[in-house]
């Protein structure tokens, strides 16, 4: 079962990104990637995690896949064979920034 929940989201990451950057026209997303999805044991919810390359953009950025977050959706349900295509969440991934601040922790402690 867990691979079946793998293969969904993998599909579903790839999707949503094809979506984002091919159909959704709106100046104000900038650039975006979804680094992960997760999808729930029913495959009702898929949890979206994003990431957006300049900090300036965050705020913005979700807001406004907020509001599309219908379009994806439709877009979505169209490309996926399940019977019901999964209520989207967005959520900001932050994993970044916690890599980039433990190795520069790290190179501080190799200084000292």
């Amino acid at each position: 079962m867990a691979n079946k929940e793998e293969r969904i989201a993998g599909i579903i990451r790839k999707s949503i990104s094809e979506i984002i950057t091919m159909e959704l026209k709106n100046p104000h997303l900038g650039f975006v990637t979804i680094p992960e999805v997760k999808v729930s044991k029913d495959f009702s919810y898929a949890k979206v995690y994003v990431s957006f390359m300049f900090e300036n953009e965050i705020e913005e950025g979700m807001k406004v896949l907020e509001k599309s977050k219908g379009f994806i959706r439709s877009g979505l349900a169209k490309r996926l064979d399940t019977r019901r295509c999964p209520e989207l969440v967005f959520i900001l991934d932050e994993s970044f920034k916690k890599e980039a601040r433990i190795t520069e922790l790290l190179n501080k402690d190799k200084e000292k």
